[in-house]
């Protein structure tokens, strides 16, 4: 199969690849094909022009853009393909079920985790792409562990599985860590998870209270605020007002 034939597979397949080809300079036209395993074929005509490519590559595939880069005499297409973004939910509660539609609408595919199966069902959860009735440890290994594409919201108040959720996440690559809570139940986690022996940088990473300030009161409009912040922690974005913000509104070619 040709690295444009298995590249478009893996489209296909809802994996996640990127195909750089050099669209200017001496091997216009060479291929080389990096997936999200690290493992490549193909090649650019010269080990440090491929060198450029694996890393652009291996950038821009957790980034899921697609852009150009110039090396040297040379210009290369990077074409990143990448499922849909996963939204993982701790605690099957009604924030949970809210936030499920609107990561769904959204296009992400939500996830709602919570040991206890009498309230992690499919049908108090429908529009989850899975409900998974068990503990973080084995969650997340169902869910094939951790990626630095997957999004994590922590919506329980129980310290259990906060902080057993919590401890598995913030020494993951995940892109994003959230957690539910007043400012006095997040200090009191902290003094859990230090004496747990995570360490304070790690802790820094927990977006909490989780969201975006949109005063938000009821389930829909606390889960738009969490989305809000999801979505612009994935953008690069710090979610202000968009008629207080300089620059472009959207990046160019996104």
């Amino acid at each position: 199969m040709s690295l444009q034939g298995e590249f478009a597979e893996i489209a296909a397949m809802d994996g996640r690849a990127a195909l750089v080809t050099v669209i200017a300079g001496r091997a216009l036209g060479a291929k080389l094909l990096v997936r999200a395993d690290g493992s490549t074929d193909g090649g650019l005509g010269d080990p440090g022009l491929d060198r450029v490519g694996v890393e652009a590559a291996e950038e821009l595939l957790w980034a899921e853009r697609s852009e150009t880069r110039e090396a040297g005499d040379s210009t290369l297409f990077v074409d990143v393909v990448a499922p849909a973004p996963r939204l993982v939910v701790f605690g099957a509660v009604d924030y949970a079920a809210a936030l499920s539609r609107l990561a769904k609408a959204a296009g992400w595919r939500p996830f709602v985790c919570d040991p206890r199966s009498q309230f992690a069902t499919r049908e108090r959860f429908p529009d989850a792409e899975d409900v998974i009735a068990a503990w973080p440890e084995d969650a997340f290994a169902r869910l094939g562990g951790i990626d630095r594409a997957t999004y994590i919201a922590i919506l329980t108040h129980d310290p259990k599985l906060d902080d057993a959720a919590l401890s598995l996440a913030l020494r993951s690559e995940a892109a994003y860590v959230g957690a539910m809570g007043s400012r006095r139940a997040q200090a009191q986690r902290r003094e859990r998870l230090l004496a747990m022996g995570i360490d304070e940088e790690l802790l820094d990473r927990i977006a909490a209270p989780i969201g975006l300030d949109l005063g938000a009161v009821s389930p829909e409009e606390t889960a738009l605020s969490i989305m809000a912040e999801v979505v612009a922690v994935r953008n690069g974005r710090e979610g202000g007002r968009l008629s207080h913000a300089a620059g472009r509104i959207h990046e160019v070619g996104a």
